[in-house]
């Protein structure tokens, strides 16, 4: 989620969304700050091998270098194995904002609590035991196959 620290009035850029009334994202202001949130676009009929490589994508080209090296190299382990509704579970929590899934990841929740969504998901939990990290190595994006 975006947040700007301005009164919505001063940014012009965010008043045709405003009037828009888009069901793909929706604005609200808290506490001084504006929020948007985007809905991500539906994919209907996606294949499962499509899925595999926009999700492989995804997770390397988060936008933060913690986030990048923690869920591509997490994609890098797991995708391929992944069932059909474990690829849906981690296309969900690629769908939170970066910061976000690296404080869950990492069980830093008085940073970014965690939703009840997340609690008893799998893929979460193999994500926070890649990121202990108990092997200590030194952690580099993996090779593109």
């Amino acid at each position: 989620m975006l947040r700007l620290v301005r009164p919505i009035r001063t940014f012009s850029f965010i008043r045709p969304l405003l009037n828009e009334g888009s069901s793909r994202h929706s604005l609200r202001q808290e506490d001084g700050e504006v929020k948007i949130k985007v809905e991500p676009l539906p994919r209907i009929n996606e294949s499962t091998e499509t899925k595999r490589r926009r999700l492989l994508y995804q997770s390397r080209k988060r936008g933060i270098l913690e986030s990048d090296l923690l869920l591509s190299r997490f994609a890098d382990k797991y995708l391929d194995t992944m069932t059909p509704s474990e690829l849906e579970e981690y296309d969900k929590l690629l769908d939170e904002p970066d910061w976000d899934i690296y404080y869950w990841a990492t069980k830093n929740y008085d940073v970014t609590p965690l939703p009840d969504k997340w609690k008893n998901s799998k893929i979460l939990k193999q994500l926070q035991e890649l990121s202990e990290n108990k092997d200590n190595e030194i952690l580099r994006m993996p090779d593109l196959k």
